[in-house]
């Protein structure tokens, strides 16, 4: 059966059928030129529940008489008399001579001047993780609150109005490499990786709305991920990656979160919508935790669901991210022997994988006899 198709946009006033000049004839008027062109429509053709996706959302057209024409369901008008036109959709929409002339049409949907009624975004949330502010011992130690394999809360945009239907959520490929490898002695280092790659997707936005060719912006945004670790950087792919993004008119949060999703290192939460107009959703993001390595996503995907203390709160909500790490103690009760591993040892050389549970213990141990908390 054909989907139902659910108009959001604001209905046409009915209107008397119109009896506008012949078009094809040579004094066919073209009225006053419309006084704005911020105006577009929103319609929801997949019955979804919104207007964000490709073919829902469009500029409308100026119209012979001054106004302004959805072109998304609009149909050609039919010939009733001398010029003379009727609306098939329906007497109470009119029919219009688009401004530079032609057949009437007429259209089902109202358009919305985005001056008088701009578009509402969310404001991108800004999560630099946790801070490294807590108390040291002289060698360097915490002695304060610690949290493991903690992440940041991100979000990068599906095709959509405001980044020109482009995908910024699309997987790239793995660029950044799991920096921690099969130790687990950097656990201190929370999101070192996380943030290189901030810094990093920040300075090659910055230089590409400040003039920059997408190539040069790229080149000043490596110099930002490589200062993390050169060994942790497909550079080729990096370089390719930024270029992409910057084009298809993706921000830098959405270059954040596509580096590290294609790198394995996001836990995706679900869809919001982060922009509308006049109630109407026209974009939609997508909510993640990302951690600064594979193993950081893998143990929180598989370890939350063994702690009472993450049950009521899960990862939270794809608006707001709930990407805490575990306390010392909550991470000493996770049983890793309940854990699949396997995405994990596949990045890793080729070990036994007893072996690498044996070593993966004994740094723990380790790591929390340094903290005094074993």
């Amino acid at each position: 059966m054909p989907q139902a198709r659910a108009a959001i946009a604001i209905p046409v006033e009915p209107t008397d059928p119109v009896e506008p000049t012949d078009p094809s004839g040579p004094t066919a008027p073209t009225g006053p030129a419309p006084t704005s062109a911020n105006e577009m429509c929103a319609v929801d053709l997949n019955g979804n529940g919104d207007a964000a996706d490709e073919g829902e959302t469009a500029s409308c057209t100026a119209t012979a008489s001054g106004g302004w024409q959805c072109p998304i369901r609009a149909v050609a008008c039919t010939v009733t008399g001398p010029a003379t036109y009727a609306c098939p959709l329906g007497s109470q929409f009119a029919c219009e001579v688009p401004a530079g002339g032609g057949a009437p049409t007429c259209s089902p949907d109202a358009c919305i001047d985005t001056g008088a009624n701009p578009v509402v975004t969310d404001p991108v949330v800004d999560d630099p993780g946790v801070p490294n502010d807590g108390q040291v011992d002289a060698e360097g130690n915490c002695l304060d609150h610690i949290e493991i394999f903690s992440g940041r809360a991100l979000r990068c945009r599906p095709p959509g109005l405001l980044d020109t239907f482009e995908n910024c959520c699309k997987d790239k490929g793995k660029i950044v490499k799991d920096g921690m490898g099969s130790s687990l002695t950097s656990l201190s280092t929370k999101i070192a990786v996380a943030k290189g790659v901030l810094t990093g997707m920040k300075a090659a936005y910055t230089a590409f709305k400040a003039g920059a060719t997408a190539s040069q912006a790229a080149t000043a945004g490596l110099h930002g991920i490589i200062g993390i670790d050169p060994t942790s950087l497909a550079i080729s792919l990096a370089i390719s990656f930024i270029i992409d993004v910057l084009l298809q008119g993706c921000d830098q949060q959405d270059m954040e979160t596509g580096m590290l999703r294609g790198s394995g290192m996001c836990h995706e939460i679900g869809s919001y919508c982060t922009s509308k107009i006049l109630g109407i959703c026209i974009q939609k993001a997508k909510g993640h935790c990302c951690f600064n390595t594979k193993l950081g996503r893998i143990i929180q995907e598989q370890g939350r669901p063994q702690l009472k203390s993450f049950n009521a709160i899960g990862w939270g909500t794809p608006k707001k991210p709930m990407c805490r790490g575990f306390t010392p103690e909550e991470f000493q009760a996770l049983d890793f022997s309940k854990m699949d591993l396997s995405e994990y040892y596949l990045d890793i050389e080729a070990r036994a994988q007893s072996d690498i549970q044996i070593d993966m213990k004994d740094r723990v141990d380790a790591y929390m006899q340094t903290i005094g908390k074993n």
